[in-house]
């Protein structure tokens, strides 16, 4: 096996007196991608950051060509051959899409920009990728995906040797993953070393030659990927088996709660109808741009829409989203960064901010606050330190304490838009217990997912969006992976279903 291009050699790295990073060890070869995987807080980022430059360990030695060095900076890091694409964007969302990708790197003909030859070179990346967004677009107007792919551009405009990708498909479509692993594949053959992190260990599985598996800030274990298969990765990130991800179907639901019948949300979706009784668990499935999100953000309040809505029998009209949450019906947003959390905030300010009037009496009743917060640790297993800004907790802690901030406000309908987007299989699983555990106590949930095996393991019915449309309904045994796409890609008639 050839050497290492880049690795660390028993790093550490402490944050005050808190060791983060305990003795990691880890090797990228050229030709290669090694995959980087463990839950949120086990120091993946921490270890990722150090190989590009972004932080220096506190001990241990970090080697380039066999080498040790000290990249003062990122930029030395980046001349040096070693790139990296964040799983946050790490974009200026007011230039274009052509600007981002050579900010900094930007092409001349004598003392002017070379503007033609910059936009045909950011034509020729986006092509490479299927993306198809114009290349004078505002990177602020892009969806998320389209601006993962602004990222991944940037990185292939670069002279890689080594390409580290921390969690990249986390908002892709199946398809537009499909695109990034042929890229990969294509920068692994010629020669560049990749460290790859998803929580998708079926993607892992795919596209890995080695595998490093970190646990609470050390490496558990490291060799050859073909060695492990998916149980026993998650097993030994966890540190326990995962057999059964998802909890037991609950017991018959009661009584419809809410009634849709001809929902229309401008531009996104027509003539949506559906009931949703007490205690029961919706499933919502269907491709990207097929209208989910944007149908439940119709009906909360959070988008212009029309049509009959039924709470408990009764016809309400819902045109705000405090609306929604007088009426027991509240959503969780699928982008707890910029529309769910204030990342600059703090926990206790963040869980109370959708139910603020209960903890203020002329002042903020900030005892009262802090006592609801300890509750919500203790039920949401929250963990990190409650000084610490809310964008400085790991993914699965932030969706925890989102979880816990729609709840403060007792609804009784909860619309729950992508609940396990970027969080690791072991807070997965804890998502999924707190979701069933929401129905058992009487709760009507929905969840939207672009996962299908998340939908068909949590939902007693599923609901398959196609082109703005209710596509079919399926439930039980029909409700099976190859139904969904099915219906999804319009090839199997709704009338065809079997509930």
């Amino acid at each position: 096996m050839s050497e290492p291009v880049l690795a660390l050699d028993g790093v550490s790295r402490s944050f005050g007196p808190i060791e983060v990073l305990h003795g990691v060890s880890l090797a990228l070869r050229p030709g290669r991608v090694h995959a980087l995987i463990g839950e949120n807080g086990a120091g993946k980022s921490t270890a990722m950051k150090i190989l590009a430059g972004y932080q220096p360990p506190t001990s241990g030695t970090v080697r380039l060509d066999g080498a040790p060095t000290a990249f003062a900076s990122i930029g030395e890091a980046e001349a040096r051959g070693i790139s990296m694409i964040h799983q946050e964007f790490n974009l200026a969302e007011q230039l274009t899409v052509e600007q981002n990708i050579f900010l900094g790197r930007e092409l001349k003909r004598g003392l002017l920009l070379d503007k033609p030859a910059m936009r045909a070179r950011t034509r020729e990346l986006l092509d490479l990728l299927d993306c198809h967004v114009a290349t004078d677009r505002k990177v602020s107007g892009l969806s998320n995906s389209d601006k993962q792919m602004t990222e991944i551009a940037k990185a292939l405009l670069r002279e890689t040797r080594v390409l580290i990708m921390d969690e990249p498909t986390a908002v892709l479509t199946s398809a537009e993953t499909a695109v990034l692993m042929r890229q990969v594949r294509a920068l692994r053959e010629r020669g560049a070393a990749i460290l790859f992190t998803s929580h998708k260990l079926d993607e892992v599985k795919g596209i890995a030659d080695d595998l490093t598996i970190m646990r609470d800030g050390a490496v558990v274990w490291s060799g050859d990927a073909s060695e492990k298969d998916e149980h026993a990765m998650a097993s030994a990130m966890v540190g326990r088996e995962m057999r059964d991800l998802y909890p037991a179907k609950g017991p018959a639901p009661g009584e419809v709660v809410l009634e849709v019948s001809g929902l229309n949300v401008p531009g996104h979706a027509e003539d949506i109808s559906f009931t949703l009784r007490r205690g029961e668990i919706l499933g919502v499935a269907g491709l990207i741009g097929s209208g989910r999100t944007e149908t439940f953000e119709g009906l909360c309040g959070l988008r212009a829409a029309t049509g009959e809505v039924r709470v408990k029998g009764r016809p309400v009209t819902i045109r705000h989203p405090w609306e929604a949450l007088d009426l027991g019906l509240c959503y969780l947003t699928e982008d707890r960064k910029t529309r769910g959390l204030l990342l600059r905030k703090g926990m206790r300010e963040n869980l109370t901010l959708q139910a603020l009037d209960r903890f203020t009496h002329g002042l903020i009743d900030t005892t009262a606050e802090e006592a609801a917060l300890d509750k919500a640790v203790r039920e949401f297993d929250i963990r990190g330190s409650r000084a610490v800004r809310v964008g400085n907790l790991s993914g699965g802690n932030q969706q925890k304490l989102l979880f816990a901030k729609t709840m403060l406000s007792e609804p009784e309908i909860v619309v729950i838009d992508e609940p396990t987007r970027g969080v690791d299989i072991g807070t997965k699983q804890q998502m999924y217990g707190f979701i069933r555990g929401l129905a058992t106590e009487g709760r009507a949930i929905v969840v939207i997912s672009s996962e299908m095996q998340e939908v068909i393991g949590l939902a007693d019915r599923v609901l398959v969006m196609r082109r703005g449309r209710v596509a079919g309904e399926l439930a039980g045994a029909a409700a099976s992976e190859d139904a969904i796409v099915r219906l999804a890609m319009g090839v199997l008639p709704a009338e065809e279903t079997v509930a």
